[in-house]
């Protein structure tokens, strides 16, 4: 069996970056090194224990055959009032649904409704597997550019000139991951008023880091302008909210041709999801979020924690983040530089691997994002060890040699 054997859609797709990184890391710790991960998007609380337990109790009552493809009805009516009691948005049991992961529910968007040459629209910063599941639904990613004086924010001028007519999906991701930028309502309003001038274009809100936040309300498009109800898909889940990455249970609310159609996909792949995780995710939406008040407590003392060593280091800079739990780090004052064995930095994912192989701490890259001369540093791990892993990239950055032109520059 060799590579010119696989079907030519795997071209277009590289695996994930951030998975990539875990995966060294974790060869690296059965190699014996003392590595630590800041490259993986979860929090490193446990899942709380009443969810635990319902999760529990589902395999002692003997809940372990098929459900219906979207999700129980349990589950599917939890996420109906969830989305009205949390966010002002209303939806029919039939205009929701439960998948494996939020992942699996934004794909299934986008093989059902992009066609070959239909554009996308995301804007970098970006997560990681926008541009791949596009790409391996055969359309094609336009990236729209934002700054970081502009909070790494899309402007609606930037949108309204992206538009056209091959036009398909805006993807908007409030909290962002990776920058933590959240988007207050007067800003989507600015974005949704474009999208109401332009009645072929499909809105996906990424709402998944919608509870870790810090200083700013949340706020979903449909919320903010309820016209575009019928061509937006909410996505949300419970991995980040409650600390439950590895259950895989995402959901979303749209409208019912295209929730139709995602339901339709998921029956030919994975089916329902786990009835285990389905119960435990009931719980959850059903369980309030008053415990995440000590998380984002810790939260923000890891962000400071963060926030105050990268001021430490030359050559790097961070604002501080308004949402999810990372740092988007401009490493611009590193590139050039020398590690002390010689070695010249010339990229981000330069600088990323000499913080692995040097300080034994995983990062990830900002081209991974979309966005060079930047790294994002996840830090919702315990404190002690980012207190330890911040030691660490404080000492690397030391040992840097800055290029001649610095040098030069005093």
């Amino acid at each position: 069996m060799s590579s010119n054997q696989l079907a030519p859609r795997m071209k277009r797709v590289q695996p994930s970056p951030t998975a990539v990184i875990s995966d060294k890391v974790r060869h690296l710790l059965a190699k014996g090194k003392p590595v630590i991960n800041l490259g993986e998007g979860e929090l490193h609380f446990d899942t709380p224990a009443h969810i635990k337990q319902a999760g529990i109790a589902a395999i002692e009552r003997g809940d372990t055959k098929y459900t219906a493809v979207a999700g129980t009805a349990e589950l599917l009516g939890a996420i109906v009032d969830k989305f009205a009691r949390e966010n002002g948005i209303h939806y029919s049991t039939q205009e929701v649904i439960a998948g494996t992961g939020a992942k699996q529910l934004i794909f299934n968007a986008l093989l059902a409704t992009i066609a070959p040459e239909d554009e996308v629209l995301i804007c970098a910063p970006y997560w990681v597997s926008y541009p791949d599941m596009v790409a391996l639904a055969e359309g094609r990613v336009r990236v729209l550019p934002s700054t970081a004086e502009a909070g790494w924010k899309l402007q609606p001028e930037v949108l309204r000139a992206a538009i056209g007519p091959q036009t398909r999906w805006l993807i908007l991701n409030s909290p962002n991951n990776p920058s933590g930028a959240v988007y207050t309502h007067a800003e989507l309003k600015a974005l949704t008023d474009v999208l109401l001038e332009h009645e072929h274009v499909l809105l996906m809100a990424d709402d998944i880091y919608e509870h870790v936040r810090y200083d700013e309300h949340f706020y979903s498009p449909v919320q903010v302008e309820p016209r575009l109800h019928e061509r937006t898909l909410t996505v949300n889940g419970v991995s980040k909210s409650y600390s439950m990455t590895g259950w895989r249970i995402g959901y979303a609310g749209g409208p019912a041709w295209l929730i139709r159609a995602m339901q339709t996909l998921q029956s030919q792949s994975t089916s329902n999801p786990s009835t285990i995780s389905q119960a435990a995710a009931l719980a959850a939406l059903q369980g309030g979020t008053d415990f995440m008040a000590d998380w984002l407590a810790e939260l923000q003392i890891n962000r400071a924690m963060v926030l105050a060593a990268i001021e430490r280091c030359p050559g790097l800079h961070c604002a501080a983040s308004e949402g999810a739990f990372y740092a988007f780090v401009n490493c611009a004052g590193v590139i050039g530089a020398a590690t002390p064995d010689g070695t010249i930095l010339r990229t981000d994912l330069d600088f990323a691997n000499y913080l692995l192989d040097a300080a034994h701490v995983g990062v990830v890259h900002g081209s991974a994002f979309g966005v060079g001369d930047h790294i994002r540093i996840a830090y919702a791990v315990a404190g002690p060890t980012l207190q330890d892993a911040c030691r660490r990239i404080e000492a690397a950055c030391a040992a840097l040699v800055p290029s001649s032109v610095e040098t030069s520059n005093g």
